[in-house]
């Protein structure tokens, strides 16, 4: 089904596409290539094969999934901000604007957006990070206006570090540490001493403390 008419993009601009679901992959790639005819595209399954392809060929905007297996999304777009400052990113993910927004925004990307964002919706952010803004919803920009209003008061799990805070919401999830070194590609030790500095920074004691803080804050599905 085409999504209409919109405004062009410069020509041969090239747009990555990465996200761990071919499917997915598919399915934005067509909704963008009859919006842009112009544009080109490429896929990626996970941060490896993002990073290396951006390595052989640059791309002008990165449609970037922040949970694909492997190293934590925030971090990955971190280091694709600081190797490939070019590259715009854009941010699809399946977890809502509370969740991860906020930090996706400071790591570096020129918007996000939720998977069951419209085609148009999708469209639309993308012309406008390729013409140098970026693109954030309305409920989103109510989101940066409390945390600037109450940056005081903001809620303990925002003074995590990124790398804390990927820990953080898999134990809150109910994964163990073991699962959580195999994940991430980290020692079951260095996930202990995170956890260790996760429960001391949230004055918490026991995972079950972190899993009834992220329910009540609504950070987990």
């Amino acid at each position: 089904m085409s999504v209409g008419a919109v405004e062009s993009v410069p020509a041969g601009m090239k747009i990555l596409i990465a996200d761990d679901h071919a499917l997915l992959r598919r399915g934005l790639r067509q909704i963008l290539a009859e919006g842009m005819p112009e544009a080109t595209f490429d896929e990626a399954r996970d941060g490896d094969e993002l990073m290396a392809k951006l390595q052989a060929q640059p791309s002008d905007v990165v449609l970037l999934d922040i949970s694909m297996p492997g190293k934590n999304g925030l971090e990955l777009l971190q280091e694709l901000r600081e190797k490939h400052p070019s590259s715009t990113v854009l941010v699809l993910s399946v977890h809502s604007e509370k969740q991860y927004a906020v930090r996706a925004l400071k790591a570096g990307a020129a918007g996000y957006l939720t998977k069951d964002v419209a085609p148009e919706a999708l469209l639309d952010a993308v012309h406008k990070v390729v013409a140098g803004g970026r693109y954030v919803s309305a409920s989103l920009a109510e989101l940066l206006a409390t945390e600037i209003a109450s940056s005081d008061d903001r809620p303990v799990h925002e003074l995590l570090s990124n790398r804390e805070d990927a820990i953080f919401r898999r134990l809150a999830a109910g994964q163990s540490v073991g699962q959580i070194a195999k994940t991430m590609d980290l020692s079951v030790k260095t996930v202990s001493t995170y956890r260790a500095r996760v429960l001391a920074k949230m004055k918490m004691k026991t995972n079950a403390e972190l899993m009834r803080y992220a329910v009540d804050q609504k950070l987990v599905d």
